[in-house]
């Protein structure tokens, strides 16, 4: 059995952190949470396929500074940067491939199957909810 793709999700915000891990892995893929802290970001040892990287980092670091970061360790995964904002944020630009506001998991899943590579993609589908928000759901036996 092949290995589940993995998408290295950095953040400041623990709850955050969870969130897209829920996202992910109802997705289909293996998610990587790594925490921006004062000190800084570890990132696991383990490649990842992918980087869901939250724009505003609070005080700890600046995302632009985390994404180069992010391309010195992982040159070929791309990165999606998560944010607010109505527009990706020019700082961060020329470092990402993709951007997807918050609030929108279905955007988010289909952007994550975009940007990775069709050996990489899941056959998760992103179905409505009984609330009429789109959740991402993976392919059930």
């Amino acid at each position: 059995m092949q290995a589940r793709p993995s998408i290295l999700i950095v953040d400041d915000d623990p709850v955050h952190l969870r969130i897209y891990g829920w996202i992910v892995e109802a997705a289909g893929y293996r998610a990587l949470p790594a925490q921006v802290r004062f000190s800084g970001v570890d990132l696991p040892e383990e490649p990842a396929d992918l980087v869901l990287l939250d724009y505003r980092l609070g005080r700890q670091a600046k995302a632009a500074e985390i994404a180069k970061l992010i391309r010195a360790r992982l040159p070929d995964a791309p990165v999606i940067v998560l944010s607010e904002s109505l527009m990706l944020p020019e700082d961060v630009a020329p470092l990402v491939q993709g951007f997807v506001r918050k609030g929108d998991p279905a955007k988010l899943v289909e952007t994550l199957h975009k940007l990775l590579p069709p050996s990489l993609r899941t056959n998760a589908e992103v179905v409505p909810d009984a609330d009429e928000q789109r959740i991402p759901t993976p392919d059930l036996p």
